[in-house]
Formats: C-alpha cells, structure tokens, sequence
C-alpha cells in the first residue's frame, strides 16, 4: 500500500488538494462547520478574506473553502475562489476538480469535495483524489483545522481502497509497473488525536485488499488447498492467532457431509480451515462463518457459460470472515473471535454429487439436494452445525455469495441481512452503514419454513417455491440450532463484485463485509 503520513510542516509540495464543502440553500441544512447565520448579525464580508463566498460576474459559488492551518500563498486562496463559482456542486462528497498551475507553486491544486464532512464524506473524497493522481507521486492533502478524526480514518481508507489494483505476477514475478503514486501527506496541525484512527485505517485497508486478494484470483490458482495455505502464511507469527485445517480424510471421519458432497466431483480435495483470535479476558465468542467455494460449475446442474465466468469468487464470503478475524487481531479488539471457511471446487465429474442425493451434515440433519447448483448451503450447514456444537458461540454470523435472488431484490450494491433478532441485525445494519457498505434487513416469513420440507430427507436444500434467497436463509437457520436467535446470515453475491471503479471500489473484488466485520467487533464487549 502506498505511504499516509501526519505531518505538521510539509514544504515544497507540487500537488495541494483543498477540502471543498457545499453551500448551503436557503432553508436546507449547513454544510461541516458552517452554521445558518443571522444575516442581521453578519458584517458585510471582503471577497478577497472569505474563499469561496463571493461571487464572481454574478455566479453564486455552490461550495466553500474549508479553513486550514496550512499557510497558503495568498494568490492560492484567490485562484482557488475564483474557481469555485463555476464548478459544478464541487463541495459534494467525491466532487474533485483539477487545476494545472505550471508557473505556480504547487504545481496543481485539487479541490477535493468532502459533502458534510462526516466520514462518508471524507471517504468519497480520498478516492477521489487518490483517482485524480494520474502522475503525481505525492500530493499534500490539507485537513480542516478543527476535523473529526474520523474525517482522517475516512480519507485514509478512501484513499488506500480505492488505490488497489490487482494483477497476477508476469514470469519474473513481478506484478507489472508499480503506481507512480507512492505517498500522501495529511497536514494537520496536531498529529496526536489522528494517529489511531489512521492506524485503524491502515488495518482495515490491509484486511479488505487481502480479502480483495484472495476472491480476484483465479481458480485455476485458487483451489481449496491453495485458499488454505495463504491463511496458514497470512497468520504465521501473528501472536493470538491460530489455524487448524481439515484436510478430506479428517472431514469424513468427523461427519462434514456437506462439504465432502460438494466437493466430491473436484480432483482438488476440500477443505475446512478454522482461524481463531483468542485475546486474553475476553467475554464475548462470535464465530464467523464464510462460504468458501473456490469455483462453481454449477456441478450436475451445470450453469451456462456466462454464469460461470465470474465464480472465482464465489468464496468471496469466506475471504471476508478470514480477513476480517486477521483485522481483528490486528486491532487487538477485545473479543474471541472464530472464523470458519468451507472450502471446495463444485465440479462436474463420476464422483460428484446428484439432484435427488441424500446429504448427512455434522449435525446429524439431512438434506435432499433439489439442485447441486445450490452447493453453497450445504458446506454453510456443515459449518454452522459443528460451530453450535463444538464451538458455543455468543453470537453466529455467516456471510455468503449465496444467491443471484440477492440482486433481483436489491440490485448490485446491496447485501440482503437475516436475523430473528432486532437488536443484532440493527447494530450490524449500523456497522454496515458506518463502514460504507450497504446491506438491507429482509424477512424470514415462517409460511416460507414449509418449502423446506422433503418426503425423504429433514429438509430440502433448494425448494423451487418462495423467494430464492428468503429460502435459502430459512435453510440455514435451521443448522443455528438453539443459537438461532443470536444467528445472523448475509446474502453478500451482488455487492462482492463491482462492474467498475466506483468511490472506493475498483473493478472485481471488493472485500464486501471486512469493513462492516470489522467495526461491528469493535462494538462488542
């Protein structure tokens, strides 16, 4: 990742990037810093002493300067005034403008749109700039005098977000040209009350990118055994952390029917990894579940070609619990966390499973599988099952490329959220939105419960009727047991892939669910 330096002093700079926030209209609320004055209270302002809140041959500027403590050359804060008449909404969040200043000092000036300077805001505007960087090596960015640290936490994980790029190593191993953009330098006028939240912004960036990572490789690398082993290398050495890995032999004797099924008809053998962080006194067990299949033919029920171009990252679920238990060692949060990643190829071949097949989970529970393109339930219940009985957990969240039905309902940045349980899916849907990742709580309707029932089995795995990814929720907590009113699922197929560059995301992999993991950790006691 590139370099995000506190500095107090920057000199020489050739790129300054300026915060920029809207104007308020009349009778709509004040942007960051900015309250609605008396106007019987206001003397009449110098043009030349207020940035941004005059006008220039009658144009009405639409956002302001914020004030720094950056000392900048008075024709700097003209020009940049000037300017700002004729953008158009440049203090909305994400709004950026670029001036080329090549007899001045700096040599550009970017003005960076922070929109009511919450973290939202600061994060649009990190990724903007950070996008804006097209041949700068470093850019000074100015920080309002009075900003929130989460104003820096913000701008810092746009910034390294929205800078990740992914490419396989060419011959030589290397991974092509590096970025010319290397180093960012936040002026600030006192480093202190910044630096954690840049930490945890540095750790969080780091979990995402590693969960991005891992789902962007392709499957003709990534096989289970494969997704193991970077767990094995990611955690070594890092105090509190332990892997275990079960390798085919050890699944079968133990009774993970599910995962065995699925990964029957796939030369590479599957796998499950379990990753704990286990900090001294701590109070609280949440045990993470992922579904990890590294690619999805569809099996028997084989998906036509374009419906497998993209299922590389069908473990996109279990990149997000992994990563995310590693940033929360990281952090040293204060909370026993357990991450379980099933992992398997579903594969078309003599060996693989069948619709119509009876599949035995650890648990003991029974599944007819309907459609072996539905394989991502059944490695999830065999997972579920063994956390309820092996692991007690306070709290049990999985998350899921489950069901292309997640994007029917909620387009392709939405993740669908189940819970029987108010106050956990509410504190997740809060950390989802703190962390800038969209998800929407859906019903679990108990007149859907009997789609699930089977003549020969305790249930069926796909039923045809009801709502396809309302179904597969219902499924699954039915392997939450006694824990089914601390069980929270996430259908995260939609967000976990962006068609494009947008904020903070790039095109592929986005590392749904590390960042919203994350802080909702941070919250537990």
């Amino acid at each position: 990742m590139l370099s995000i330096r506190l500095v107090v002093d920057p000199t020489g700079f050739e790129t300054l990037a300026l915060p920029v926030a809207p104007v308020a209209a009349p009778g709509q609320p004040a942007g960051p810093d900015q309250a609605d004055p008396d106007p019987a209270d206001q003397p009449d302002p110098d043009p030349a002493d207020q940035p941004g809140s005059g006008t220039q041959d009658g144009a009405e500027p639409s956002g302001r300067l914020l004030p720094t403590f950056l000392a900048l050359p008075g024709e700097l804060g003209v020009e940049a005034s000037a300017l700002l008449p004729y953008l158009d909404q440049p203090g909305g969040a994400g709004a950026l403008h670029r001036s080329i200043r090549p007899q001045g000092n700096p040599t550009r000036l970017l003005l960076a749109g922070v929109g009511t300077g919450d973290e939202a805001g600061w994060r649009s505007a990190g990724a903007a700039v950070v996008r804006a960087a097209t041949r700068e090596s470093s850019i000074t960015i100015a920080i309002p005098v009075d900003a929130d640290p989460g104003a820096v936490r913000g701008l810092a994980e746009g910034i390294w977000l929205a800078s990740y790029r992914f490419r396989m190593p060419d011959a030589d191993g290397s991974a092509g040209d590096p970025p010319t953009l290397t180093e960012v330098l936040l002026a600030v006028a006192d480093p202190e009350p910044y630096r954690a939240p840049l930490d945890t912004a540095r750790v969080v960036a780091e979990a995402t990118r590693f969960a991005r990572d891992l789902t962007n490789t392709p499957s003709s690398l990534k096989t289970p055994a494969w997704f193991a082993d970077r767990v094995v290398e990611a955690t070594a050495g890092r105090p509190g952390l332990t892997v275990e890995v079960r390798e085919p032999d050890r699944l079968a004797a133990e009774g993970f029917g599910g995962i065995l099924a699925v990964g029957g008809g796939s030369a590479q053998g599957p796998r499950l990894v379990e990753l704990s962080w286990r900090p001294e006194g701590a109070d609280r067990h949440v045990v993470l579940v992922g579904k990890g299949i590294t690619f999805d033919t569809g099996g028997v029920s084989i998906k036509p070609r374009d419906g497998m171009k993209l299922m590389r990252k069908d473990m996109g679920g279990a990149a997000a619990v992994i990563a995310a238990t590693v940033g929360a060692a990281a952090l040293g949060l204060p909370v026993r966390v357990t991450a379980l990643a099933p992992l398997a190829e579903n594969m078309v071949s003599g060996s693989a499973y069948r619709p119509g097949d009876i599949v035995r989970h650890y648990n003991g529970l029974t599944s007819e599988s309907t459609n072996t393109d539905a394989e991502g339930r059944l490695v999830l219940a065999d997972a579920l099952g063994y956390a309820v009985a092996r692991l007690a957990p306070d709290l049990l969240v999985d998350l899921a490329t489950l069901t292309g039905a997640n994007a029917v309902a909620l387009g392709k940045r939405t993740a669908a959220l189940y819970s029987d349980t108010d106050e956990l899916a509410e504190a997740v849907l809060a950390a989802a939105e703190a962390a800038g990742e969209r998800a929407w709580r859906m019903p679990l309707p108990a007149d859907y419960a009997e789609y699930l029932g089977s003549d020969l089995a305790d249930l069926y795995s796909a039923p045809n009727h009801g709502a396809g990814s309302v179904t597969a929720a219902l499924y699954l907590r039915e392997f939450a047991g006694d824990l089914r009113d601390r069980w929270l699922h996430v259908d995260m197929s939609a967000p976990s892939w962006s068609d494009g560059n947008d904020g903070e995301l790039v095109k592929g992999a986005t590392g749904w669910g590390v960042r919203t993991l994350l802080r909702w950790l941070s919250t537990q006691p």
